[in-house]
């Protein structure tokens, strides 16, 4: 199954994500199919860009967002 979730980034006590399209067995920094956004939770406020398009395609092909990218995904508008 493919899913949308976040690969982490950055450096310890430091995270960055990048929202990313993955089979469901690759590790969670691991191989990935599309980067399709960029999530910086310590900015204030946080910083949040996604390709939208591209975000809609996959979920409309079936690919299944977890918790945390559904909930930024309806921030941005892609949901």
């Amino acid at each position: 199954m493919v899913k949308i979730r976040l690969r982490r980034m950055g450096a310890k006590k430091a995270p960055f994500y990048r929202i990313v399209v993955a089979d469901s067995v690759s590790p969670r920094d691991g191989r990935f199919i599309e980067e399709i956004g960029t999530y910086n939770p310590l900015t204030t406020p946080a910083e949040l860009k996604v390709d939208v398009e591209r975000a809609q395609y996959w979920i409309k092909n079936g690919a299944q967002p977890t918790d945390t990218v559904r909930a930024l995904l309806k921030k941005s508008g892609a949901l």
